[in-house]
């Protein structure tokens, strides 16, 4: 399954909103350095859907607000 992720980095707290199109937009604690954002991101993605962190990928925007994230 493919998503369509907006990302907020440095925020206050960990969030997964749904929008009405199906995206999501994502608050995360990290900031957006060495990649410590994608790796909350995953984190969160994969006990939001419950599966192992080894399947979700990045398609898209790994140095972007916007990303396309799939989900195996």
């Amino acid at each position: 399954m493919k998503k369509s992720i907006k990302v907020k980095p440095n925020s206050k707290k960990q969030a997964i909103i749904e929008e009405e199109d199906g995206s999501l937009t994502v608050h995360l604690k990290s900031p957006p350095v060495d990649g410590k954002a994608n790796k909350e991101l995953v984190e969160l993605l994969a006990k939001k859907f419950d599966v192992p962190k080894s399947h979700i990928s990045i398609q898209v925007g790994l140095s972007g607000r916007n990303k396309l994230v799939n989900i195996e």
